[in-house]
C-alpha cells in the first residue's frame, strides 16, 4: 500500500486528520504538519513502547522509511495484557486513560472504544482502622509556591504527623515515587500545563488492546526484536547503531524512545558523548521501583480503593469497569515499598507479604479467600528497570533539556520526555513520539 492509500484507508488517525490536543497544536500549528514533505532518508526508533510505536505510525503515515529496534521479545514497553488469570483480560502495565483531551482520548472517541469513568471511592487505613475521611485533607500538593522539598517533608512542615506517613506515601506512589524523593515544587510545576482532564477512565477490554489494535498493528512488521542497542555513533553522515549481539544498523535520524532509567544508567553509549548538560539532565530524573500484583479471591471483602498500607500504599479493586464475576484486587506498589517487595526475591514471598498485611486489615479474610496471584515487577525487567519518571528535588528544567533534539540527528521520546505536563502517562508518551517526528521533519524542512 502506498502512502496516499495508507493515509486514505488506514483505520488509524493520520497526520492529515489527526485530532490533536491544544498543547500540541500550540507548539506545532496545523499548517506546519508537513503532510506533503518528501524524505528519502532512514529513521531508526529505539524502543517499541507507546512512544516508539506511535512515532513509527506517524513515520509510516508520512511515507518515511523506518525501523523500530526493540530490546525485548515483545512490543508495548510498560504496557501488557494478561489472559486467563480472571474471566476478563487484565492490563499488567498502564491501565487508566487520564482525561478526555488527548490523542488517545480522541482515538477512543473516533473508534467508539468502550470506557468506564472510574468513580471509585477512596478509603484509608489510618490509626489501625478503615475510615472514609481523615481529620486533615492530605491532598496538599497542588498549590502555588510549594517549596522544593520532598512530599514527606512538606507534609510534616504542614503539621501532618507520622500517622499520615503511609497516606502520603500512597499519594506519592501515584506519581511513581516515594514520598521522601518526590519534589513538592517540581512535581506541581511539571504538571502545570496538564490539559487532558482530571477524570480517569478504564477500558472494557484493556489499554494494551487499544495500542495494539490501532497503532502497533500498523507498524509491527517494521519492528526488530531482541535488539538491545548498546551504542549510537553519530559522528559521521550516517548514524551507526550497534546492539548487544554486535548487529549493525545505519540511519540518518534516530529517535531514542527508551525509559529514562536506561539513559540515567548510561546503558547506551553515544559517540561522541552527549553534552554534560544533557547527561546531567538525565541524572536528575527519578525513576523508582514499581510493581503491580493482582490478587484473586473467592469473595470481595475489601474497599474499592484503600490508601495507607505499610507493605502496599494503594489497594484497588481491579474489576471496576469490567464485565466479570471474579474478585481481583490490585496491589499498586511504588518507590520504597516496591523496593522492599522486590528484595524478597520471588513471587510467593511477595504475595505472602501482601496477604499478611491484608489479613491484618481485614481480620484474616485475605488468606481465607485467596485463590491466586500474578506479580508484575517492572523493576526486574532488564530494559525498563522501574515504574516511570518523576520530578526530584532540584529537578529544574532537566525535562526540557533532556527532551531537546541533539545535532539534528538524535531525537528523544518517551513519557519522561513529555514537556506538556503529561509525563507518566500513555498519552504523554504518544505525544512525545509525535513531537519527535515533527522535530525530525522540521530539520528536513530546513
Amino acid at each position: 500500500m502506498n502512502r496516499r492509500d495508507f493515509l486514505k484507508h488506514s483505520s488509524l488517525l493520520t497526520i492529515g486528520g489527526l485530532l490533536l490536543p491544544s498543547t500540541i497544536l500550540t507548539a506545532c500549528r496545523k499548517e506546519n504538519l508537513y503532510e506533503d514533505i518528501k524524505y528519502d532518508g532512514k529513521v531508526i526508533v529505539i524502543g517499541a513502547g507507546a512512544a516508539g510505536l506511535y512515532a513509527g505510525y506517524i513515520l509510516k503515515s508520512m511515507g518515511i522509511n523506518f525501523t523500530i529496534l526493540e530490546a525485548s521479545s515483545v512490543y508495548g514497553g510498560r504496557m501488557g495484557k494478561l489472559n486467563g488469570f480472571a474471566d476478563y483480560p487484565i492490563d499488567t502495565g498502564a491501565q487508566w486513560m487520564h482525561g478526555r483531551n488527548s490523542i488517545i482520548a480522541d482515538l477512543v472517541k473516533t473508534k467508539n472504544i468502550n470506557t468506564t469513568l472510574d468513580e471509585t471511592g477512596l478509603s484509608y487505613w489510618f490509626n489501625n482502622q478503615i475510615v472514609n475521611t481523615l481529620p486533615k485533607d492530605p491532598f496538599i500538593f497542588e498549590k502555588d509556591n510549594l517549596p522544593d522539598i520532598s512530599f514527606k517533608d512538606y507534609a510534616h512542615q504542614q503539621g501532618f504527623g507520622s500517622e499520615y506517613d503511609k497516606i502520603i506515601e500512597a499519594i506519592a506512589g501515584d506519581q511513581g515515587a516515594s514520598s521522601s524523593t518526590l519534589s513538592a515544587y517540581w512535581n506541581n510545576k511539571d504538571e502545570e500545563n496538564w490539559v487532558s482532564g482530571d477524570e480517569d477512565f478504564k477500558f472494557s477490554e484493556t489499554y494494551f488492546d487499544v495500542i495494539e489494535r490501532y497503532i502497533a498493528q500498523e507498524v509491527k512488521s517494521n519492528i526488530i526484536y531482541n535488539s538491545q542497542i548498546t551504542s549510537v555513533d553519530h559522528s559521521g553522515d550516517k548514524i551507526v547503531l550497534k546492539d548487544s549481539s554486535n548487529n549493525i544498523y545505519e540511519s540518518n535520524k534516530v529517535i531514542v524512545a527508551v525509559p529514562i532509567s536506561i539513559l540515567k544508567l548510561n546503558e547506551i553509549t553515544f559517540i561522541p558523548a552527549l553534552p554534560t548538560e544533557k547527561t546531567d539532565a538525565f541524572s536528575k530524573f527519578g525513576m523508582g521501583p514499581g510493581m503491580k500484583v493482582f490478587l484473586k479471591f473467592s469473595s470481595k471483602f475489601y474497599e474499592e480503593v484503600l490508601y495507607g498500607g505499610t507493605v502496599c500504599g494503594a489497594y484497588v479493586d481491579d474489576t471496576v469497569g469490567k464485565t466479570t464475576s471474579d474478585h481481583v484486587l490490585l496491589a499498586f506498589i511504588m518507590g520504597d515499598q516496591a523496593a522492599n517487595l522486590h528484595a524478597l526475591g520471588n513471587d510467593t514471598s511477595i504475595t505472602n507479604a501482601l496477604l499478611q498485611e491484608l489479613d491484618s486489615i481485614y481480620n484474616g479474610q485475605a488468606t481465607a479467600s485467596f485463590i491466586s496471584s500474578s506479580v508484575h515487577d517492572y523493576t526486574s525487567k532488564p530494559f525498563i528497570k522501574g515504574a516511570y519518571g518523576y520530578s526530584t528535588i532540584g529537578m529544574g528544567n532537566a525535562r526540557q533539556i533532556a527532551a531537546k533534539p541533539f545535532a539534528n540527528k538524535l531525537f528523544f521520546a518517551g513519557e519522561a520526555m513529555n514537556i506538556n505536563g503529561h509525563h507518566q502517562t500513555v498519552h504523554g508518551a504518544v505525544e512525545s513520539g509525535y513531537k519527535a517526528v515533527m522535530d525530525i521533519l522540521e530539520t528536513i524542512k530546513k
